[in-house]
């Protein structure tokens, strides 16, 4: 199987990982609170990446050159996102917060842009990036407030918020690009979990989880969000980034809400209604536009060589 076709499977991966996290987080945030959630599902995974990484690269070692990065991708992509998301999310409603993630690609392109090695701006990548914008504001729209033009929030720092989350992000992508040249990416997975698991430990000795309500169906939950979205989703990510780069990779993270809502359609029954199937159809096809020049690349180099 060609190598850019795995990728394209592990971030499709990846992102289904994380569009049924929230059907789990929506459970479990009950008993745990958000900070404390994501110091016990950072450290299930941090623990099976542990054993993966001792299957696949037992002999890589921390290189003391590489702990900034690592510990600044861990602080900023795992530990910093989820305080910025969890307490933007409280500000303003889980859709308005979708709308601003969906900004991810946009700001990715920047950075890319701006920021050495600097990146052209191709035409096809901004017009991808603009129709799954225009997708996921179709999805979540009818749950707004009111199904017209975006609300202001009761409370504006929900927004600064989640744009901090959306920073995070990019700079977790960013910093990750720069290992997976020279380090496995088993390897990068592993310890940026480690850090964010312990940049999660400041916060959570002070949130008070309901201990008394913890039932086994909680900790499935919990098991889920640690195994599958914090160490596979990751490690997938961070394969598909090596080979897709930060821009395109991050157009996929949109494909997060059309996998939310399909899930609620079919495990809690909520209804779906026209406006949201055109909204998943152009976040799809957003995603195949921004790659579709760089398919061709790879096509048109194969028949050659």
């Amino acid at each position: 199987m060609q190598t850019r076709t795995i990728a394209l499977l592990a971030i499709l991966g990846a992102v289904v990982f994380w569009g049924l996290s929230f059907i789990s987080i929506k459970i479990a945030v009950v008993v745990l609170p958000p900070m404390t959630l994501g110091a016990f599902r950072f450290f299930l995974g941090t623990i099976l990446l542990f054993f993966i990484k001792g299957r696949l690269a037992p002999d890589e070692r921390l290189h003391r050159e590489d702990i900034p990065y690592l510990a600044g991708a861990g602080l900023i992509g795992v530990t910093a996102y989820f305080f910025f998301e969890n307490n933007g999310v409280a500000r303003v409603s889980a859709s308005e917060a979708s709308i601003i993630i969906a900004a991810i690609p946009v700001l990715s392109m920047l950075m890319e842009r701006f920021l050495p090695p600097r990146k052209p701006l191709r035409l096809h990548r901004w017009a991808g990036a603009a129709l799954s914008i225009v997708g996921v504001y179709l999805v979540v729209l009818p749950s707004l407030p009111s199904a017209g033009p975006l609300r202001t929030a009761s409370d504006p720092m929900g927004y600064l918020f989640m744009l901090g989350a959306a920073l995070s992000w990019v700079g977790y992508a960013l910093l990750t690009q720069g290992l997976s040249a020279k380090r496995s990416r088993i390897y990068i997975v592993f310890w940026q979990s480690v850090f964010g698991f312990l940049g999660f430990i400041p916060f959570a000795v002070f949130e008070k989880p309901l201990w008394t309500e913890l039932s086994w169906s909680v900790l499935v939950h919990v098991a889920y969000l640690g195994i599958f979205c914090s160490a596979l989703g990751y490690w997938f990510y961070v394969y598909a980034l090596q080979y897709l780069g930060v821009g395109t990779s991050s157009v996929f993270i949109n494909l997060i809400p059309v996998v939310t809502v399909v899930a609620g359609f079919f495990v809690l029954g909520e209804r779906l209604v026209s406006l949201q199937w055109w909204g998943a159809l152009a976040v799809i096809s957003g995603v195949y536009l921004a790659t579709w020049h760089d398919r061709t690349v790879v096509t048109v180099q194969q028949e050659t060589d």
